[in-house]
């Protein structure tokens, strides 16, 4: 059986005036709510006429900037899932922009209380199309993933009235860090419009990371003052100096929560048919989320508004591509996870979003959440088993066979059903957990500024803190935290796989031992670019620029076991399976072929991993012609063997 076609919703401006539309099936009926200019001031109410689950209605000679909400009618009986509350003033799920931010408001969740003073208002906006250029970006790249105003908030050369924005993003400050590190894409955490969690205000937090959504379209004010002009002109500015723009987004559940939480738009819209609820209770809402209810991505009208909002950033700001939040509840259906539901290969086989990168978060904490290297080629996916098995082994407790696997590409993993490319996205850390300075300070989380006595975010951290927890200003300490953060780098950057690096890691940024800073609004994440380590950042663009260098690191074939990959132990002969399964074998050796495109010849590259504490010594494999070793000082000639210090990565390149 076909799905019915659904029209154009949300407000579709015209030269005679503005078509609203809204989905709902089990609406009695819907209401138009228009406001002054301030939007402060209801003025009129009017009748949305039904059309099958649809509720439209024209209003001749309105104009672009009306403000305007919704209000649905309905019964009121949340043990059978149904939230009808005309009181409550609603946000159109289709809003491409607000009149300010969302504040959390305990009126927001109860009953019968008017809430018109306390929303956002939505406003019709013009939409200036573009036409998207083709991606920047390609597989096997470098992401930096930044929290825009953490990130922009404290820098000494942003203009006051713009940090912590994206405009600020297109700084030329800005840029030039981006430039320096030879990043090929920013992933930006969410910047559509959210909500505090209700238990953050009596602690005085706010949610500062915006995986808290209300709309899917909409951006924040907060975050994005000049609403699309502004992304499109961000975006524009960094497309130019050759960066891509990824956008974070979160369709797995929105801000109204639990059964406590307000009712702000899906929710008094229809909360039968957009959240999921278990079977024969349709008052309980299902938690696959950790947020208290979760998104019915395979429902129709939900499979539209989401194609539609992905659609809508690549048409308006030619975004290049989408990073998906606990994204295993997009592909779900009544059944559980499924590679090939509809909503996936809608999102795939859609003209403007086929040629966009998708990236898949492959988990979710329901039934059969964890999706790793399940996901519809051509989605990436984070992999969260290579970042804990690469922080292992630099702890000491994995052994030289997980990295190995990790270094080619996870083929154990995404070489299923006969692929024979990785899709993996390796990382060290990321916007949830440890920074990657916390990573080798604290053995253990450090989270009571937040105000539930150390209880949230991940215990276990595969972390170390080189001999005294948290912050120090012993410089033996210090010069072990600065070499074993640049040992994990060089084996990040090392990988065969698409990369990301969390805007900071590179300088040492600290969030205190914080593993779960999301409601850290202050200088806990706010970076402080004055006191970033500049020795880090030096050896992070040197990587870089070696990843670019050595067109290997790009590819993301799987080795094929016929001579393209040497393993080699520290006599610089092939690995035997003895020295695979020796635990705590410290040496690990590799050589492939590789483009050298800075000199334009096919040669082999060397790299030798040693975490040992002490330094080792390495027998290299057989050449004719020897081997140079790389660093950040130049290229020096290396003999038949070579010294690798403690705690290290080398890379060496065949004369």
């Amino acid at each position: 059986m076909s799905e019915p076609t659904i029209r154009s919703l949300g407000a579709t401006l015209t030269d005679h005036g503005v078509e609203f539309a809204v989905w709902s099936r089990n609406a009695e009926r819907i209401e138009l709510c228009v406001f002054d200019a301030e939007g402060k001031k209801e003025i009129v109410r009017l009748p949305l006429a039904r059309d099958g689950d649809e509720h439209r209605l024209f209003v001749e000679n309105a104009r672009e900037g009306m403000r305007y909400g919704l209000r649905a009618y309905g019964p009121y009986d949340p043990d059978q899932g149904l939230w009808f509350d005309p009181s409550k003033l609603l946000v159109d799920p289709y809003a491409k922009e607000i009149d300010r931010p969302f504040e959390y408001d305990a009126r927001l969740g109860t009953f019968g209380e008017d809430t018109r003073d306390l929303m956002p208002k939505a406003i019709v906006s013009r939409d200036v199309a573009i036409k998207p250029a083709k991606p920047l970006f390609q597989p096997g790249g470098l992401i930096y993933e930044i929290a825009v105003k953490p990130f922009t908030m404290l820098h000494p050369d942003v203009p006051e009235k713009q940090r912590g924005t994206v405009g600020a993003l297109a700084h030329p400050a800005i840029i030039a860090h981006l430039k320096r590190l030879q990043i090929d894409a920013i992933e930006l955490m969410p910047i559509t419009a959210w909500i505090d969690e209700r238990h953050l205000p009596p602690l005085g937090l706010t949610n500062g990371w915006g995986y808290n959504p209300v709309g899917f379209m909409a951006l924040d004010p907060r975050l994005v003052p000049g609403g699309m002009k502004e992304l499109r002109d961000t975006v524009a500015a960094l497309h130019a100096e050759g960066i891509a723009v990824i956008l974070d987004l979160v369709f797995n559940h929105t801000g109204e929560s639990d059964r406590q939480g307000p009712t702000l738009s899906l929710r008094g819209l229809d909360n039968p048919t957009y959240f999921r609820h278990l079977p024969d209770q349709p008052g309980t809402l299902v938690n696959d989320t950790g947020t208290g209810n979760t998104v019915a991505c395979d429902q129709p009208a939900t499979r539209k508004l989401i194609v539609d909002s992905l659609s809508h950033f690549v048409r308006y700001a030619g975004i290049d591509g989408f990073r998906f939040d606990l994204a295993t509840v997009i592909g779900r259906n009544g059944k559980g996870f499924d590679p090939d539901s509809m909503t996936l290969r809608t999102m795939l086989a859609d003209d403007v979003l086929r040629d966009r990168i998708m990236i898949a978060e492959p988990w979710d904490i329901g039934p059969g959440g964890y999706q790793l290297g399940r996901f519809p080629t051509p989605f990436l996916e984070w992999n969260d088993r290579a970042r804990d098995d690469l922080r292992r082994f630099w702890r000491g407790d994995a052994g030289v066979g997980d990295l190995a696997t990790i270094l080619a590409g996870s083929s154990t993993t995404f070489g299923r059903d006969g692929r024979t490319q990785t899709r993996s996205v390796n990382f060290l850390a990321a916007h949830d957990g440890f920074t990657l300075m916390d990573l080798v300070s604290y053995e253990n989380k450090h989270n009571e500024a937040n105000g539930e006595n150390n209880r949230d975010g991940h215990n276990e951290n595969f972390s170390w803190n080189n001999g005294i927890e948290g912050r120090t200003d012993d410089p033996s300490i210090q010069h072990k935290r600065r070499t074993d953060i640049e040992a994990m780098l060089s084996t990040l950057f090392a990988t065969r796989s698409t990369i990301m690096l969390t805007a900071g890691d590179e300088g040492g940024r600290s969030q205190q031992g914080n593993n779960n800073a999301y409601c850290q609004d202050n200088a806990i994440t706010w970076m402080d670019w004055k006191s970033l380590d500049e020795e880090l950042i030096g050896h992070t663009a040197w990587l870089a620029g070696l990843r670019r260098r050595l067109a290997a690191f790009g590819q993301m074939d799987f080795f094929r076991g016929d001579g393209d990959v040497l393993w080699f132990s520290g006599a610089g002969t092939p690995m035997t399976v003895s020295d695979w399964e020796t635990p705590k074998a410290s040496l690990l050796g590799m050589a492939i072929r590789t483009e050298d495109r800075a000199s334009g010849r096919s040669t082999r590259l060397a790299m030798v991993f040693n975490r040992a504490s002490d330094e080792r010594s390495i027998a290299l494999p057989a050449s004719e012609n020897g081997w140079s070793l790389l660093t950040t000082a130049g290229e020096t000639p290396a003999g038949e063997q070579i010294a690798i210090p403690a705690r290290s990565v080398a890379f060496l390149l065949e004369n």
